[in-house]
């Protein structure tokens, strides 16, 4: 997939503060990188595109998993569009990047849905951590991966999810390292937003939930971890891709690791605890 080349990301994507603008960016090749901090003040998703056959089971899968798959909206089947979410979106284009599995093989990685399209597609959208990375930053708490200008580190865990007809698979989860009282912190305003994941997971050992190596995330960039930081992880949204290759489903899409659908829902919106 090819990316537009971006010496200062962080700096770019103060370009686009309005979600609209940003998807019309996205949709017309503008923008082929990752999202994280790509208009911050926006909810962002992950996506998991389906027959509407298998459509109730994940629906079943996504209520069983909370943490990694917290819905925040469902297309009509066919249906490109979810208003509820955002005006002029549309699912097929404003992404920067997708992914095509057919029975757990990724087949394909696209700017576009465009040729891929069926009208038996049903979108599910979930909620995605970008979305309180804003809130950590506003409490003072620095985010490596954003400050760099990179995607953040995600990983497969040994933690099984709870399956659903044929949905199984493990959890995965993203990470930001943090000392101790940022850490603690992050556990508290992160809590207050299940819609986006909530709480982390995990704090400390990455070997206690069968992450073996942190220096080579399954997906995302590797970020450094300081002597004096600790790495703390929260459920992700890619956890559905995991899932996909487990169960070997015969059709599903994804958005590419860290390249989310930008919402025009703000995060100041979002159900809190």
């Amino acid at each position: 997939m090819p990316v537009l080349a971006q010496p200062d990301a962080p700096r770019a994507a103060m370009a686009f503060d309005d979600a609209r603008a940003a998807r019309r960016a996205i949709r017309h090749g503008e923008w082929r990188g990752h999202t994280s901090g790509l208009a911050p003040a926006h909810v962002q998703g992950n996506l998991m595109i389906l027959p509407a056959a298998l459509a109730p089971d994940f629906q079943r899968f996504c209520q069983q998993n909370p943490k990694p798959c917290p819905v925040i909206g469902v297309s009509q089947p066919g249906a490109r569009d979810l208003p509820a979410l955002g005006a002029d979106l549309d699912i097929a284009t404003d992404v920067p990047g997708y992914r095509v599995y057919e029975h757990g093989e990724m087949v394909a990685e696209v700017p576009d849905l465009t040729r891929h399209w069926r009208d038996d597609l049903v979108t599910f959208v979930l909620g995605c951590s970008f979305s309180f990375e804003a809130a950590l930053i506003e409490a003072g708490i620095p985010l490596r991966h954003v400050a760099e200008g990179r995607n953040v580190a995600m990983y497969r865990t040994a933690i099984p999810t709870v399956p659903a007809g044929p949905f199984h698979g493990p959890l995965v989860v993203s990470m930001r390292p943090m000392k101790a009282a940022d850490a603690i912190e992050a556990v508290q305003v992160t809590a207050r937003v299940p819609a986006v994941h909530g709480a982390p997971v995990h704090l400390g050992d990455p070997s206690l939930i069968g992450i073996r190596d942190i220096g080579k995330p399954d997906f995302g960039d590797p970020v450094a971890i300081a002597p004096d930081e600790i790495p703390v992880f929260w459920a992700c949204g890619v956890t559905p891709q995991a899932v996909a290759m487990a169960a070997r489903l015969p059709l599903c899409i994804t958005h590419s690791p860290g390249f989310m659908l930008i919402t025009d829902v703000l995060n100041r919106d979002l159900p809190y605890r």
